[in-house]
């Protein structure tokens, strides 16, 4: 990647397209402090994700939606968000109705007691999204949130993102579905090479 510089403002579903091995991830994974960026500066609200003490803000404030499935399997979906709350430090009561709010809002309440790997994988997509938002975060990374899925369930990821921004979240969202862009995004970047 070479001299990517771009600005997304608050409330912005902000696209990033491109085909695969363009960088989009790569760029994701440094946005959300998973790798540190070889040259160069992020900040958020002004201030440097890489100063002194910024760290925990930081990940207090994004949530970040994976393009792999990355549950732990023996767990129960209930136990996902449960065990990803407590990484949060919320109390007991305040985990239980998160927990629940966030199952409804992506439609999953009904198998809150299933095994994860009982899910098909639209509902493996909408639990990766409300296990993101366990922690009320303002800013939201989606990458390839609907690769591999079917039109069906990748409308309803859709309806899901207008929701989210609808709410006033900030999302950043890597695809390489021109349609996908021209469905959800305020704005686009088309990242090559």
């Amino acid at each position: 990647m070479d001299e990517l510089s771009l600005t997304v403002h608050p409330g912005e579903v902000f696209g990033l397209l491109g085909p695969n091995g363009a960088g989009k991830t790569t760029t994701i994974r440094m946005l959300t402090m998973q790798l540190k960026p070889t040259a160069g500066s992020i900040a958020y609200g002004g201030r440097d994700i890489y100063s002194p003490g910024e760290a925990l803000r930081v990940k207090n404030m994004i949530g970040v939606v994976p393009q792999h499935i990355n549950f732990d399997q023996d767990l129960t979906v209930g136990e996902n968000l449960e065990l990803h709350a407590r990484l949060y430090h919320m109390d007991a009561a305040e985990r239980r109705a998160r927990i629940n709010e966030l199952l409804e809002y992506v439609e999953l309440q009904g198998v809150i007691n299933d095994g994860v790997r009982q899910l098909s994988g639209g509902m493996k997509r909408r639990l990766l999204i409300a296990r993101a938002l366990i922690h009320r975060p303002g800013i939201l990374f989606l990458d390839e949130p609907t690769v591999a899925l079917d039109p069906q369930v990748r409308r309803r990821i859709w309806e899901l993102v207008r929701k989210l921004a609808n709410d006033g979240a900030t999302v950043l969202i890597t695809t390489h579905y021109i349609e996908e862009a021209e469905e959800l995004c305020d704005r686009v970047a088309i990242m090559n090479k």
